[in-house]
């Protein structure tokens, strides 16, 4: 789960990350007193999206290429900005060319920016460990500082303990060129994110820039978190912190019926149980030349209710030009699938090519219950047979 910026600001400061005082704005009425909030002559009014790059955006429709990150330099340059930004349509690098709608703001204090750097921390399943990557380079696209100046980009790998070893905060002090007089801030900072990281079991905890201040200090400017689905059940404060208008409305109504579903950019529906069996599915699939619309694991022990429910939610998908349905029968039972493809392709009017593979407990009869079923069904052997007759339904 992605959390604005704002929010993750607020994260990080019950941890004791320095970060500057500010407020969100939530609907069109917050904005003069979000501003009257603000103590500091300049002040910045931020975009709250899901995506990176806010500050070089552009706002779809209007003409309007300033960025949804503004300095501002008085309170009525702040509002007027402000009212500019809200519900508008901001287009960026990640958000592709239909933007996304502004519905939130962030006003912030200024400060005296010295230098700044990128920091992040984040799991890194190669190694099964956490990185810590760092750069003087911050402000930048991580992305683009990888690919022109790598030699720019510090690594470190840590095995997860309470406190980072001093040897990470030598290497990083090295590499950053952090002077002898800011480097007791500095480690107490990093250390600081770090003990957030671990303590809202993120995935990702990403400060762009991290930067020195005037006077000496290490704030975090801007920050962007990513929680681990999977530990949202220990963090109840944070999962009420979803912005639904940020998410896929079918990746939500998924999540509600148990279902792990993400929507691609194909045109093959899949649907399968085990997310490693998935995974293989989609790679068949685009092995013989189709594209997958969506990665969908109905899990171990769904109900006929939960397969009609997985295909309502890929035929929302207008791509979906067919669908491959790939069931290795243990826990849930070939026939019991079979009953809810059945079911679901009757009540549905399913109008698109469906292709079967089934294996495991009970195929046989569910096998014998798709023949009988007298819908248009294409069954498969094997999963690459599978593959190859989904691939040959669209043309």
């Amino acid at each position: 789960m992605n959390l604005h910026e704002y929010q993750a600001k607020q994260l990080l400061k019950g941890f004791d990350v320095r970060v500057l005082g500010g407020s969100p704005v939530l609907k069109n009425s917050d904005i003069e007193s979000a501003i009257e909030s603000i103590t500091t002559p300049v002040m910045v009014v931020k975009s709250q999206i899901h995506a990176g790059g806010r500050g070089a955006g552009k706002f779809k429709d209007s003409g309007d290429d300033k960025g949804g990150v503004r300095i501002s330099m008085s309170k009525d340059e702040a509002k007027e900005n402000a009212l500019k930004m809200f519900g508008k349509t901001l287009v960026t690098k990640q958000t592709g060319p239909l933007g996304k709608v502004v519905n939130r703001l962030y006003i912030e204090e200024g400060c005296d920016i010295k230098k700044e750097y990128y920091i992040s921390i984040l799991v890194d399943r190669s190694t099964s460990s956490i990185s810590i990557i760092a750069s003087t380079e911050g402000g930048m696209e991580i992305e683009e500082v990888a690919e022109k100046q790598p030699e720019k980009i510090i690594t470190i790998n840590v095995k997860g303990e309470k406190d980072l070893p001093q040897s990470t905060f030598d290497a990083l002090i090295k590499g950053l060129e952090i002077t002898e007089d800011q480097s007791e801030d500095f480690s107490k900072q990093i250390q600081n994110i770090y003990s957030a990281f671990l303590g809202i079991d993120a995935s990702m905890v990403e400060v762009n820039p991290f930067v020195l201040t005037g006077e000496n200090n290490f704030i975090t400017l801007d920050a962007k978190i990513s929680i681990d689905d999977n530990a949202l059940y220990k963090h109840k404060d944070i999962f009420e912190m979803q912005d639904e208008t940020e998410e896929d409305p079918s990746e939500m109504e998924a999540s509600k019926h148990e279902l792990n579903y993400v929507k691609l950019d194909g045109s093959i529906g899949c649907m399968v149980n085990g997310a490693g069996l998935a995974m293989g599915t989609m790679d068949i699939i685009q092995l013989h030349g189709g594209s997958p619309a969506n990665f969908l694991d109905v899990g171990g022990g769904a109900t006929k209710e939960r397969v009609a429910k997985a295909f309502s939610i890929i035929l929302q998908d207008s791509n979906v030009k067919a669908i491959l349905v790939n069931i290795f029968g243990g826990i849930m039972k070939c026939d019991i699938i079979a009953e809810g493809i059945v079911a679901a392709a009757k009540e549905l009017s399913i109008q698109v090519p469906l292709i079967v593979r089934l294996e495991g407990t009970n195929v046989d009869l569910g096998k014998d219950i798709l023949k009988k079923s007298d819908l248009a069904i294409i069954s498969a052997d094997n999963l690459e047979d599978a593959a190859q007759k989904a691939v040959a339904s669209l043309k």
